[in-house]
């Protein structure tokens, strides 16, 4: 089977979530799988060691309400929860219980083309300290938009790096749009938030994450060719 050629799948529940809740929803997944979870649900290798690669399962917040987006080996990992159907939770203080909306299995083709598509990037998450600094020190905006772009092509190349997959071309990344961006914070850490629209020659699936912290629902990617029926954050 062609590497490029990547497996998806989104599943999407009826409950209502706060963008907040993410990591607690997350949360609430590994506890209800127990000893049951997987490597793949939650980075770690053992008792002290993480696998810092790109994360194959993500939790979301899609039209407001809960999500789980996996990508490759992680489609197989969240059989793990949907047959095990723990779906008595608590989100912190919360309890829920978790309904099926809608499932979405797909195989995406990731490769570069010809051709450009349109993305929209939703609370992306692309400085770290070091490169925060380097970033206020420019006083243009085009200057700080071709250094956001270096940043965003450094993340897709991490993504297809991640992925076992082979970049044969130049990957070519442009913003087209970028909102002012906000302060959020993260584990206790101050950070910068996103929300861009860009256009690449990759091909890239729906929802799923680019940047930091991409497993708790930051930097959620949705292709721009159908504005109407795309699922906003």
């Amino acid at each position: 089977m062609n590497r490029d050629n990547v497996q998806v799948f989104l599943v999407k529940f009826q409950n209502e979530i706060s963008f907040r809740e993410i990591p607690l929803f997350r949360g609430a997944v590994l506890s209800a799988l127990g000893d049951e979870a997987e490597l793949l649900y939650h980075n770690h290798t053992g008792e002290s060691t993480f696998r810092y690669s790109y994360p194959l399962i993500q939790y979301k917040r899609i039209q407001k309400k809960a999500a789980i987006f996996c990508i490759g080996e992680g489609v197989d990992a969240i059989g793990q929860f949907l047959s095990a159907q723990r779906f008595d939770i608590h989100l912190g203080e919360r309890p829920m219980q978790l309904a099926i909306e809608t499932v979405y299995p797909k195989r995406n083709l990731v490769q570069t083309w010809d051709s450009t598509f349109r993305y929209h990037l939703r609370n992306w998450l692309a400085l770290n300290s070091e490169n925060y600094q380097k970033y206020k020190e420019l006083d243009e905006m085009s200057a700080r938009i071709s250094f956001l772009e270096n940043i965003l092509i450094g993340n897709l190349l991490s993504f297809a790096k991640g992925m076992k997959i082979d970049i044969k071309n130049q990957i070519i990344c442009k913003l087209l749009t970028m909102d002012e961006p906000r302060q959020t914070t993260v584990k206790g850490v101050k950070m910068m938030t996103f929300d861009v629209e860009f256009k690449s020659n990759l091909s890239l699936p729906d929802y799923m994450g680019l940047g930091k912290h991409v497993s708790i629902g930051y930097g959620t990617v949705v292709r721009a060719y159908d504005t109407e029926n795309n699922h906003k954050e």
